[in-house]
């Protein structure tokens, strides 16, 4: 059983263990390697393994301009992680406070003092500490003097390139969701609470469930072939998705519009989990509202096709 923090006030039985630190945005297969190897660990030397992470993540606390950035929110980051067979994860809240810490304070009182961290697991590009001053070379400087060892795992290669969160968003932001889902090791997803909309969907044959995909990353704006996960219902239902502007109807906001294939009832006010299969074409604006209704009979076709 994972157990859940808020701080580093963490139960005696978890001191001494292996640390894992970052924001592990989209817990992608570069991630999902760098636990697998403090997996070798925990069994090597009988420790358990913690995980630190931040919300909101450093990058969107210090720059508030940048809106859609996340793979995924922090309620799914925790469902991933814990199935990664961890023991306890650390979910510090990131705030003006926090970000003043100075690197070595960060060691002294966080990582030694409270934690007592016997391995510490980061990227080679981990900075931390107040104005980013502290790197992988501080962490491994102070190891003797703090008893802890640094692993800094060589990055996860495919296709000559890096596993990151940051090549993950490019690739979906330029509409290549294979590429994208490939290097998650599953579908992207984007979950939420459906809202009351315009019922233009509706009006034209089509309802849907409206999602505000709040700050998430926003993918290629256009139409997706869609799996929807109900909260505490595992079957899935299929369906098709425009995620976008809605550019026929002069709509400004983006959201997630998805329309289920074989079902009727009232999804108002449910949490849903939308992941995504199959980008079938980009956002388009139309002359009129008949062809647009061609349009979606057409793209329906795909989408039901779609695994």
């Amino acid at each position: 059983m994972v157990k859940f923090y808020k701080n580093f006030d963490i139960k005696k039985n978890h001191k001494a263990s292996i640390i894992l630190i970052g924001n592990f945005d989209g817990v992608h297969l570069g991630h999902q390697k760098l636990f697998k190897l403090a997996q070798s660990y925990k069994k090597k030397y009988n420790l358990k393994i913690g995980v630190i992470n931040f919300d909101p993540m450093p990058k969107m606390f210090f720059n508030k301009s940048l809106k859609n950035f996340r793979l995924s929110n922090i309620n799914q980051k925790l469902n991933f992680l814990n199935n990664l067979d961890v023991d306890f994860i650390i979910t510090k809240k990131f705030d003006k406070i926090f970000s003043k810490t100075t690197s070595i304070n960060f060691i002294k009182n966080t990582l030694s003092q409270k934690l007592n961290a016997r391995f510490i697991f980061v990227s080679n590009n981990f900075r931390f500490g107040n104005k980013r001053e502290g790197d992988v070379n501080f962490l491994i400087q102070n190891e003797d003097k703090f008893n802890y060892k640094v692993i800094k795992p060589k990055p996860f290669l495919m296709n000559k390139k890096i596993v990151s969160s940051s090549l993950i968003r490019s690739f979906l932001e330029k509409g290549f969701l294979e590429k994208a889902n490939k290097l998650l090791s599953r579908k992207w997803s984007i979950e939420g609470v459906v809202q009351k909309g315009r019922q233009v969907g509706k009006k034209i044959g089509f309802p849907t469930c409206n999602i505000d995909i709040k700050d998430y990353v926003l993918a290629k704006p256009g139409v997706y072939a869609v799996n929807v996960i109900r909260k505490n219902n595992p079957k899935s239902l299929k369906g098709i998705a425009n995620l976008g502007y809605r550019p026929t109807f002069n709509q400004k906001k983006i959201l997630l519009e998805v329309h289920l294939f074989n079902f009727s009832g009232n999804l108002y006010n449910k949490y849903l989990s939308v992941e995504f299969s199959k980008f079938i074409r980009k956002e388009k604006k139309f002359k009129n509202i008949n062809k647009l209704i061609s349009q979606i009979k057409i793209d329906l076709i795909i989408a039901k096709k779609a695994k």
